[in-house]
């Protein structure tokens, strides 16, 4: 199994929606946004893609169930999933606001 990747927003203030859009550009990736509400729930899945994720707003908490592990990202943070890893996410108590891309 590849390796799931975190990367957290080292600076003081969260960047903005045009900074991670000029990142991800950066490395030939063209993002679309997703938003969800507080609270809401992705059950267990997968998909054959490899996905890079980073959060503009707002918080959300991804579960890894074959690890246990959890990862809770916020402004900034970008997480790194490869493809056919089984995981599920509920979204933190403001909502979040999301910059998604395909390898």
């Amino acid at each position: 199994m590849q390796t799931v990747e975190i990367h957290r927003w080292s600076e003081t203030e969260p960047p903005s929606e045009a900074r991670i859009r000029q990142l991800l550009a950066q490395e030939g990736l063209a993002p679309y946004q997703w938003a969800n509400g507080p609270h809401d729930v992705y059950a267990p899945h997968s998909h054959t893609y490899h996905k890079v994720i980073y959060v503009v707003a707002g918080s959300i908490r991804f579960g890894l169930p074959e690890t246990g592990q959890q990862i809770t990202l916020e402004a900034g943070d970008r997480l790194e999933l490869p493809p056919n890893v089984v995981h599920n996410a509920v979204v933190g108590p403001e909502g979040v606001v999301c910059l998604e891309a395909h390898r």
